[in-house]
């Protein structure tokens, strides 16, 4: 089972150690992290994507907020349930002739992803979607153009509604 969760921590050197020390040490797996500075400079929230039973992700949290350097921890809920997700892919494909370069365009339009770098040969393509929804675009792009390179940014999540995460 996937679990997203969201630790609002300081943006001090060494915070993000202690956290990742901590799956380490356990021996969970992290699937994806993404981590930046909020709109306070002094805070950083961090995305983390693991997979495992409900009570493992439950023990990680029970874990994470006893870190000195943590101030909130949230265990997202699937987005059907109140919890949004998102991650960003940069796809770069070969399109050596007009033939390929008016059917990545055309898919492009279909998925409402952007071309964000164009030249004679290759077109690099933007994308931005659940896991799912990302994972569906590689492979119908890999179907109509050699796919050169892929970038995934990893997954951000934030709670649907009335419930943020502050200090």
């Amino acid at each position: 089972m996937r679990h997203v969760i969201s630790i609002l921590l300081e943006n001090e050197a060494g915070s993000l150690s202690r956290v990742v020390g901590l799956f380490s040490q356990r021996g969970y797996n992290i699937d994806s992290l993404t981590v930046a500075p909020t709109d306070d400079p002094t805070l950083s929230r961090c995305s983390i994507l693991t997979t495992g039973e409900k009570w493992e992700a439950e023990q990680i949290t029970k874990q994470l907020h006893k870190l000195v350097c943590v101030f909130r921890v949230s265990a997202l809920l699937e987005e059907a349930e109140g919890g949004i997700e998102r991650e960003m892919v940069l796809v770069k494909v070969n399109t050596p002739n007009k033939n390929a370069r008016d059917e990545v365009k055309g898919l492009a339009d279909i998925f409402n992803s952007k071309i964000i770098d164009v030249n004679a040969e290759i077109f690099t393509l933007e994308f931005v979607g659940n896991s799912s929804e990302i994972d569906n675009f590689i492979t119908t792009i890999g179907k109509l153009a050699e796919v050169l390179e892929v970038v995934r940014s990893g997954v951000v999540g934030i709670a649907k509604g009335n419930h943020f995460m502050k200090p």
